[in-house]
């Protein structure tokens, strides 16, 4: 043999490789079904926060619930406007914190995904690069 000819695979070694490529794989697929959970849930949570936003509540008064979104239209001084714990500023606010955390783990997971993808799609150090 002489020093310039590439040692030969064997198959355990070809077998290892493959093996732990189809595990970086599913490793991947994984972390991608996560993120589409993920971004599942924050879409959820930004609908319920646009729906807190805009939506009118209270009991009905001439065919319209009486307190308006607190978006749409003035804040309305009538008692029972009040008492809708989830429509006042507080609890919008944690509404919308919920959601910033949501689409921020939905984004890094997304992220994680698509590198563990490419790690798990790279070549090996002993394959060289064509062209």
């Amino acid at each position: 043999m002489t020093a310039d000819a590439p040692a030969p695979h064997t198959p355990d070694s070809t077998s290892a490789s493959s093996a732990e490529h189809t595990e970086e794989q599913r490793q991947a697929n994984r972390v991608e079904a996560w993120s589409i959970g993920w971004m599942i849930l924050a879409l959820v949570i930004w609908g319920w926060f646009a729906f807190l936003l805009l939506a009118d509540y209270g009991p009905e008064y001439r065919d319209r619930p009486l307190c308006p979104g607190p978006l749409v239209g003035p804040v309305s001084d009538d008692v029972r406007c009040a008492d809708e714990a989830l429509r006042q500023w507080p609890a919008v606010a944690g509404v919308l914190a919920l959601a910033v955390i949501t689409t921020v783990t939905a984004a890094a997971t997304t992220v994680y995904a698509k590198v563990l993808f490419r790690l798990a799609h790279r070549d090996g150090p002993d394959v060289k690069p064509h062209g």
